[in-house]
């Protein structure tokens, strides 16, 4: 959606996504495919907003400042040393940098988030 700027609204479960990166080494079940469209993104490229799908499995992530908002799907998500919750629609989580995850995706889960990353857009997988 590169022609979204400045202030504005989307009605989230129309917005078309394109495929997205996911390193087969993150993934421990099944075959997940990632879908995502970025929104908007701070002009240093520190806060990058959007939406995220992934299909069915289970993966690995080392995460950065997150905030996001589920808008479908169920998931399992285990926080190393931390956490395990279950999230779904109208779920609202908060992912600090660093937390070593997995994500146990038992729907496709669609999510609207942001990110906050700590020196520019060196990481920008949500």
């Amino acid at each position: 959606m590169n022609d979204v700027t400045g202030t504005f609204a989307v009605h989230a479960p129309d917005v078309p996504l394109s495929p997205g990166e996911l390193d087969p080494s993150q993934v421990l079940v099944g075959s997940p495919e990632v879908t995502e469209t970025v929104l908007s993104e701070s002009p240093d490229g520190r806060v990058v907003r959007g939406i995220w799908r992934i299909t069915q499995g289970t993966v690995t992530d080392v995460e950065q400042d997150e905030l996001f908002v589920v808008l479908e799907g169920q998931a399992t998500i285990e926080v190393q040393g931390g956490p395990t919750f279950d999230v779904g629609p109208g779920d609202v989580c908060v992912l600090e940098r660093g937390a070593r995850t997995t994500w146990t995706v038992h729907e496709p889960l669609r999510k609207v988030f942001q990110i906050t990353l700590p020196d520019g857009p060196t990481n920008r997988e949500p």
